[in-house]
C-alpha cells in the first residue's frame, strides 16, 4: 500500500470515529461567536432616572463590596459607558452590578442568556458532563480536537497536486454548479471549505489542543522559555513594607487612584480595581484595558502606593508575564477569535462554520463509500 492511500485511510477513519464530536464543537463554536458582544448589549443599563445625583466614590462602594462579599479576593470595574453600572467581581462568575450613585445592587439582565452561553460552552468543553464526569467529556472533546488536527494536515497533504494545474486546482477551489450526483458535490463542497477555512482552522484548533493537553502547553512553555517577570521591582518593595515598615491609619483614597488611571489614557473602555485586602496592604493595582478584554496588548497595568497615592509603575500588562505565559494567553484568546477583536471572532465563527460542512460531507463521503456497496450487496 502507498503512503498516500495510508494517509487517505487514516484521514477517512479519524474523520469517522470522531465525526460527530467534531460536528457537535462545530455548532456549539458557531454559538458562541459574539458571546462576549451578545452579553455586553443584553447587560443592565442605568436609566437616566438612575444617574441622578453624585456618584458614590470608590472608597464608599469598595467598603460596601466588602460588607457584600465578605473576605474573597475582589475588584471593582469602571465602564466607560456611564450608562453602564459598576461591576463587582468575586471571582470567574461571581459578578455583582452596582449603581455607583444610589449604591444598590441591580438584576442583571443578561441573566437568561448567560445562563444559555453556559450551557452552551459546557456542551462544548465537557459534553454538558459534571461532576466527576467533566474529566470524561473534556478528555473526548481534547480528542476529538486533536483528531481534527490530524484531519486537516493530512487532508491537505491529500489535495497537495501532484501537478500545478490551474484547471485541476480550480475544481478545488470554487463551488460548481450542475454536479451529476449528491456525491458529487458533498466532494466538492468538502474541498472548498477545506481550503479557505484552512488558515483559521489551524488556528483554532492547534490553540484548542494547547487549551486541552497539558503536553501541548508544556511544548509551547519550551519553544519561549521562562524569563523572570517585568514587574519584580514594585513587587520587592511592597514586601519590604510588609516586612520591616508599619503602614500608617490612614491611606490614600482609591478614588484619587481612580481618576489618575481615567487621566491615564482617555481612551479607556474599562478600569479594574483590585481592591486591598486589608489597610495594610502597601501596594494597589488597577488594570485600564482599552481592548475588549481579551486583548493583552492592550491592557496596562498602573501600580499605586496606599499609603500616599503615589503612581509607582505604569507598564502593559503583557510586561509582567513571562514570554511562556503571555503566549499561553495569546492562544487561549486566538481560539475564540478574541484576540484580533470582532473580525478575529468573526473569522472564527466561519472557521467553526466551515467546520460543520467539513464533518458533514466528509461523514456523507464516507458513507457512501463504507456502508452503501454494502447494504446494496445485501439487497440483491
Amino acid at each position: 500500500m502507498s503512503f498516500r492511500r495510508i494517509i487517505f485511510w487514516s484521514h477517512l477513519g479519524v474523520g469517522v470515529t470522531a465525526g460527530l464530536i467534531i460536528v457537535l464543537l462545530s455548532i456549539t463554536g458557531v454559538l458562541l461567536t459574539y458571546e462576549r458582544q451578545i452579553l455586553g448589549m443584553s447587560e443592565a443599563r442605568l436609566s437616566p432616572a438612575a444617574m441622578s445625583g453624585d456618584q458614590m466614590t470608590a472608597d464608599e462602594l469598595a467598603l460596601m463590596a466588602g460588607e457584600m462579599a465578605g473576605q474573597a479576593r475582589l475588584s471593582l470595574v469602571y465602564h466607560g459607558d456611564p450608562a453602564r453600572p459598576v461591576e463587582l467581581n468575586a471571582g470567574r462568575g461571581r459578578t455583582t452590578l452596582i449603581n455607583p450613585y444610589s449604591g444598590e445592587t441591580i438584576e442583571s439582565a443578561a441573566g437568561p442568556t448567560r445562563d444559555f452561553f453556559r450551557a452552551v460552552t459546557s456542551l462544548h468543553r465537557y459534553l454538558a458532563m459534571s461532576g466527576e464526569s467533566r474529566a470524561t467529556g473534556k478528555a473526548i472533546t481534547g480528542a476529538a480536537n486533536l483528531a481534527f488536527l490530524f484531519i486537516l494536515i493530512s487532508g491537505f497533504y491529500l489535495w497537495w497536486p501532484r501537478a500545478w494545474r490551474w484547471s485541476f486546482v480550480k475544481l478545488n477551489l470554487f463551488f460548481r454548479d450542475n454536479l451529476p450526483s449528491a456525491k458529487a458535490r458533498d466532494y466538492n463542497w468538502h474541498h472548498v471549505f477545506g481550503i479557505w477555512a484552512l488558515v483559521p482552522l489551524l488556528a483554532v484548533v492547534i490553540s484548542g489542543v494547547v487549551i486541552s493537553y497539558p503536553w501541548a502547553a508544556s511544548l509551547v512553555e519550551r519553544a519561549y522559555g521562562d524569563g523572570p517577570a517585568a514587574l519584580a521591582g514594585p513587587a520587592d518593595s511592597g514586601d519590604a513594607d510588609a516586612a520591616g515598615q508599619a503602614m500608617p491609619e490612614t491611606v490614600a483614597n482609591l478614588q484619587g487612584m481612580l481618576d489618575a488611571a481615567r487621566a491615564v489614557d482617555a481612551n479607556w473602555r474599562t478600569i479594574a480595581i483590585a481592591l486591598p485586602a486589608t489597610p495594610q496592604t502597601p501596594l494597589v493595582e488597577l488594570t485600564i484595558d482599552t481592548g475588549n478584554g481579551a486583548q493583552y496588548d492592550r491592557k496596562r497595568l498602573l501600580t499605586f502606593d496606599h499609603r500616599d497615592g503615589s503612581l509607582l509603575t505604569d507598564v502593559m500588562t503583557a510586561q509582567t508575564q513571562t514570554p511562556a505565559r503571555r503566549a499561553r494567553i495569546y492562544l487561549r484568546f486566538l481560539h475564540t477569535g478574541e484576540v484580533y477583536g470582532w473580525w478575529g471572532q468573526t473569522l472564527a465563527g466561519l472557521g467553526s462554520l466551515a467546520a460543520l460542512f467539513l464533518a458533514w460531507t466528509g461523514l456523507a463521503l464516507a458513507w457512501r463509500r463504507l456502508v452503501l456497496p454494502a447494504w446494496r450487496r445485501r439487497r440483491q
